[in-house]
């Protein structure tokens, strides 16, 4: 290669860094997971604790999310589902909806829709140039950065409602600045210790401060626990506070040959779900109480309820919950990845194995989640492949197969989920049942190697 050549690439890099000439979005979601760190990729390194860059953001901002109505979703365990179910049914009632959850799977955009649909590349990668000068000398963390910007599209876009997921915890959450018209708590059980509290009550205070003055609160588990937290935590700021727990609208519910989940409910009748996993028993009580508060202000209808559980996951692009992506063999990947999602995945598997011929299971996990208790959980009838994602968070796959050795899972080891989930497929007959999952990391890996390999295999125009 001539020499001028070979220096041209340097000097465009050069350039773009130096003078800020204008970035490619694939270039601005680099300069994003680099320049603020990403939790999902290095962990706690990421955590900022604290308000003050959200507060300055915000005010730099406008306070762009007293423009539209918020509702505020925390938990342990099911905010994702719960959030993306109340979207849908308020998209059926004609609203402008947006949708702000976390992580993504594929592609960055996941976590910032308007009635299902990602925001467009070209306004993250104006939001970056045109506001990079102000908000450089913060520092601030990756989610951070995100919220100002998801909160600033809402109001930009003219939603008439967003739908707030917690990133973690709630009180010093960045999503914790909105006065919702309701705030949800789905469920409390060890997750992220090192930041919340190794006690179900400490974690409860921390989710807790999303109870804000007179806005009603919904919690959807409690234990002996953390049911007090909550309690005073709603006397003290005068927020009508409903367990849901207390009164039972799932009457009844089982899996129905199609995949979708059969309800039978108290209030809204009987309907069909579309996400089936163990797990949505609980969400969807959850859900009917929190639609229950939502109904009068958006004149929901029980059609409306019904047609959200139904449809939740082609209106708002909800991926990874119990999601069957294939057939003959039967293939199922969920992105359950802490000891309180196992606990009803461990069961579900448990009772799938049986009506299937073999069982096998494309595994990984992140190395600052609680192994042990979710390996002690896993069908010891399985064969396992083992495998790490691709983020350092990852576990070793060996370090993986040597704890897993202890509870006699037998399998091999993966050096990623694409060759992981290639060596399941090879293996395993049209009878057979496949799982890909441990890791919200793994399904992200497992989708992407899905999509290049459609991509690869679709026939190109000529």
């Amino acid at each position: 290669m001539p020499t001028r050549l070979f220096f041209i690439p340097l000097l465009i890099r050069y350039t773009k860094k130096y003078y800020h000439a204008p970035m490619t979005y694939s270039e601005t979601i680099e300069y994003l997971f680099n320049s603020a760190p990403l939790f999902q990729n290095v962990g706690g390194d990421a955590y900022k604790e604290g308000l003050s860059n959200t507060h300055l953001l915000d005010k730099h901002f406008g306070h762009p999310h007293t423009c539209y109505k918020t509702i505020h979703v925390a938990g342990t365990n099911g905010k994702g589902s719960c959030a993306h179910t109340i979207a849908a049914a308020l998209q059926r009632k004609g609203l402008r909806v947006g949708l702000y959850t976390s992580p993504h799977l594929v592609d960055f955009r996941e976590r910032i829709r308007i009635n299902g649909k990602m925001m467009p590349k070209q306004y993250v990668v104006d939001f970056v140039e045109n506001e990079r000068a102000f908000f450089e000398p913060l520092h601030p963390s990756f989610f951070e950065l995100t919220t100002a910007l998801a909160f600033k599209y809402f109001k930009d876009e003219k939603v008439d409602v967003a739908v707030i997921e917690v990133g973690l915890g709630g009180r010093l959450d960045c999503t914790n600045i909105i006065n919702p018209v309701l705030s949800i708590i789905t469920n409390i059980s060890f997750d992220h210790t090192q930041f919340l509290g190794n006690t179900l009550t400490s974690i409860a205070s921390e989710k807790a401060g999303i109870i804000k003055s007179d806005v009603p609160v919904v919690i959807g588990e409690y234990t002996a626990e953390t049911r007090p937290v909550f309690e005073n935590k709603a006397k003290d700021v005068h927020a009508p506070i409903v367990f849901a727990e207390d009164s039972q609208e799932v009457l009844f519910s089982s899996v129905l040959p199609d995949g979708l989940r059969l309800y039978q409910t108290r209030s809204i009748g009987e309907f069909e779900g579309e996400l089936a996993g163990d797990c949505q028993v609980k969400n969807t009580n959850t859900l009917i109480h929190a639609f229950s508060i939502l109904a009068p202000t958006f004149n929901l209808s029980h059609d409306d309820i019904r047609y959200a559980f139904l449809h939740v996951c082609e209106e708002t692009g909800l991926q990874g919950r119990w999601q069957t992506i294939g057939h003959n063999p039967t293939i199922i990947c969920d992105t359950g990845h802490n000891t309180g999602g196992w606990k009803y995945l461990s069961s579900q598997l448990q009772d799938i194995s049986k009506r299937y011929a073999h069982t096998h299971i494309v595994f990984g996990m992140a190395s600052d989640k609680d192994i042990t208790h979710v390996l002690a959980m896993l069908p010891t009838t399985a064969h396992y492949y083992w495998t790490r994602a691709s983020v350092k968070r990852a576990m070793s796959e060996v370090e993986i197969a040597r704890q897993a050795s202890t509870y006699h899972l037998k399998g091999e080891c993966y050096a990623s989920v694409a060759e992981a989930y290639e060596a399941a497929i090879a293996n395993a007959a049209q009878e057979d049942f496949v799982y890909i999952g441990g890791s919200c990391f793994v399904v992200a890996d497992l989708l992407k190697h899905l999509e290049e390999s459609d991509t690869r295999h679709r026939p190109q125009r000529s």
